[in-house]
């Protein structure tokens, strides 16, 4: 697309840190956030820096109320040395996953944009966004102007995407293509049936020659969709595209060797179910093997293909890899499992795989908490990684040392980004009463002199937010459990103050210092609206130890709910919390303990849950993550039949006497909508009072519309001001 200079979309950077960013008003004058306010925070799921270390492309995520879709477009931010630009790149609302070619002239993205017909205006309009459904397809754009244009196209979508070291190849994986006869023969066959798992087919990943691909672009403007009678016969192949490998499985994370010799990527099951572990694992390809000249027929013919090599083997989710500077180690971290023996779920740790020979190596084993995001540079790796509540910043340079904390902010720092090139690096940071922007840092050891490079999220800093601080209590097992306070504006360490106890998901997650504005991280709006917040990290939760992660196990909900309750009983006696004005919410897992809890005492006079299981065995059975669901509850169904009972709020629902809201996604496939059916049911016939809300065509994620996370929201504060005594306060 053209790039927009207007005054809408060219923002001028100025140096400034964080404190200053929150200083625009004095706190006294400043008002307090509103609902309206608060969901039109700004987030950035992606973000890569420039191979030159100057440049950053950035992803955001925002609402947009009128078309009622989250929109993702990209933006570049560039600095000369005085100062920094911010440049719109794309605005068609559905761009994700931006990738610089090596050589700095492109960035390549997935975008799920309407395909234009001759009728069309701009290729990159957000028209009709609300009803778009294409798959996925991969565009290019550059970075000095034009507009973006695709260079993969067919009825499957793009699962993911490589640049090639030389940026002369784009390597892509789609789903194995079929032919217009083969799709015909099919529909004639089952109609609409859905062979469920008989059908699936692995994906094939293909070689793209750029020169090829931008010489067909610049011959044919991409108006129309191009229909000739190959692409007929073919709909899902990309002309020009050469097939070097396929497997019988889904391919994630597609990434190529510095080197360029060889490219790795992470196998997946084709549904993209936890369902066994050796559907998850790390495959190696030998470019040049698999570049062999191509003939006609290459783009179908499978003999022709090399065959990827796995080099993991494990009970384990690999997730996030990255290639080592020598070309030879991939790093990763792991989801859940344990890549060293049987199944057993740790804290998000860092490794690296010999490609070689397949021996894996943790780095920093002793370090306690988990390492949530990195990054490779030429002389070591960089690391943020969780201690509490706090998430900061490390570097390490080899396996067997310890990591080492950077200068830096208290708070949290996310989606690090390096260049081999430059000493630059760029991140997201955030903490409770600072919005989360991205910064850039001149290197890993000035992060405390990095300046913010966005500041869509500005508003924040004008508004009243609320203070919050970590608090600490004992357990009955004597173990030392932590959370969080989020306290109302202007009653920081107040007294005797109405609470609300929201309780994270995960369960490995854990809450602390962070900026948190969406409709499942609310905690900021409920304090504005006179709630102090307790977020308890309890058992199961990341950044105590693999060993205090572990202790939910065989006890899915009783351990964390004694954590919780024992929590509540510390902070009554500490005087914070006034005993009469108790309320319990929580989403996903958070749903999981509001349910169970609710059962366990009638101390609250309200309950906020969504997306939460009442039972465990039909759950077992939909849900996408099982691995862990027969982990946390020693065994599958009729392995542990008594635990599935025992951990299992539906058969103490008798005791229930708290006035509850339900919440649920109607496309739900990690928790169904079943178990809030079933827990609304359940309540009705005992005579609760209670109101449930399914959101049409939502996930579990509420990824949708962004109308659905509001009105939850909405509704929820509603429902704790109706039964928990609690004024309107916002």
């Amino acid at each position: 697309m053209r790039i927009l200079k207007a005054a809408l979309f060219f923002l001028i950077i100025t140096p400034c840190t964080p404190a200053v960013l929150a200083q625009s008003k004095p706190a006294q004058s400043k008002p307090k956030l509103t609902l309206d306010e608060f969901f039109n925070s700004v987030t950035f799921p992606a973000l890569e820096i420039s191979p030159n270390g100057n440049s950053v492309v950035i992803e955001t995520e925002r609402a947009d109320w009128d078309q009622q879709i989250f929109r993702k477009d990209l933006w570049l931010y560039r600095d000369n040395g005085k100062g920094g630009s911010l440049i719109q790149l794309t605005q068609s609302g559905h761009d994700t996953e931006p990738k610089w070619s090596p050589d700095g002239r492109w960035i390549a993205f997935l975008s799920e944009r309407k395909v234009p017909t001759q009728q069309d205006d701009d290729s990159d309009s957000d028209s009709d966004s609300k009803n778009n459904d294409e798959p996925a397809q991969l565009y290019l754009i550059s970075p000095d102007g034009g507009e973006a244009f695709p260079v993969t196209n067919g009825e499957e979508e793009v699962h993911t995407f490589s640049w090639s070291a030389d940026s002369q190849t784009i390597y892509f994986a789609t789903r194995q293509p079929w032919s217009k006869q083969q799709k015909d023969d099919y529909k004639k066959e089952w109609k609409d049936v859905v062979q469920y798992r008989t059908a699936e087919r692995g994906d094939t990943i293909f070689a793209l020659d750029l020169s090829a691909a931008l010489a067909r672009h610049a011959a044919a403007p991409t108006k129309t969709k191009k229909q000739n009678k190959d692409s007929e016969k073919n709909p899902d192949l990309t002309p020009g595209a050469h097939a070097i490998a396929t497997i019988p499985l889904r391919v994630d994370s597609l990434i190529t060797s510095p080197d360029g010799q060889k490219l790795a990527f992470i196998s997946n099951s084709i549904n993209q179910r936890q369902e066994k572990y050796e559907d998850v694992e790390i495959y190696t390809i030998d470019v040049a093997r698999a570049l062999l000249p191509a003939t006609a027929e290459s783009a179908s013919n499978s003999s022709a293909e090399a065959h990827p090599r796995r080099i993991t083997n494990n009970q384990a989710a690999e997730t996030h890899p990255h290639w080592a500077t020598d070309s030879r180690h991939i790093f990763f971290t792991v989801e859940v499992g344990d890549v060293s023996g049987p199944y057993r779920d740790l804290q998000p740790h860092l490794y690296w795989v010999d490609s070689a020979t397949g021996a894996v190596e943790q780095w920093s084993k002793d370090f306690t908490g988990p390492v949530e995001h990195y990054a490779v540079t030429a002389e070591n790796v960089l690391a943020s990684a969780r201690i509490g509540t706090e998430v900061s910043a490390y570097s390490v340079m080899q396996p067997n040392q310890p990591l080492h904390k950077l200068n830096g902010w208290d708070g949290t720092y996310e989606t690090l980004s390096t260049t081999a090139h430059s000493s630059h690096i760029a991140f997201v940071y955030s903490s409770l009463q600072k919005p989360t922007e991205v910064y850039l840092a001149d290197s890993a050891t000035n992060l405390d002199q990095a300046k913010p490079i966005t500041s869509f999220n500005h508003l924040f800093t004008e508004r009243d937010l609320p203070q919050g601080k970590p608090y600490k209590w004992k357990a009955d097992d004597g173990t030392t459990v932590e959370g969080m306070l989020i306290y109302p504006p202007g009653k920081f360490e107040a007294k005797h103050l109405p609470m609300l106890t929201l309780i994270h998901g995960g369960p490995a997650d854990a809450d602390g210092n962070r900026f948190e504005a969406d409709w499942y991280q609310w905690a900021a709006l409920a304090a504005t609206n006179g709630w102090l917040v307790f977020e308890p990290n309890y058992r199961g939760s990341t950044g105590y130890g693999d060993k205090f992660l572990q202790q939910i196990v065989p006890v899915i909900v009783s351990r964390p709910g004694k954590d919780i309750l024992e929590g509540v009983d510390a902070l009554i006696k500490d005087g914070i919390a006034d005993p009469d004005h108790l309320t319990i919410g929580g989403y996903s897992y958070g749903g999981y303990m509001t349910n169970w809890l609710i059962t366990q005492t009638t101390r609250f006079k309200a309950a906020v849950t969504g997306a939460g299981a009442v039972e465990h065995i039909g759950n077992w059975g939909n849900d996408d993550t099982t691995y862990d669901d027969a982990y946390f509850l020693g065994g599958r169904p009729w392995e542990a039949s008594q635990r599935y009972h025992d951990e299992a709020a539906i058969f103490q629902i008798d005791k229930v006497k708290t006035p509850t809201h339900l919440v649920a996604g109607a496309n739900d496939i990690r928790v169904a909508v079943m178990e809030d059916y079933l827990l609304e049911h359940a309540l009705y016939s005992l005579g609760i009072p209670n109101a449930l809300l399914v959101f049409p065509g939502e996930g579990h994620s509420l990824s949708k519309n962004p109308w659905h996370g509001k009105i939850k929201v909405r509704e929820e504060l509603n429902w704790l001001q109706k039964y928990g005594g609690v004024p309107a306060s916002n």
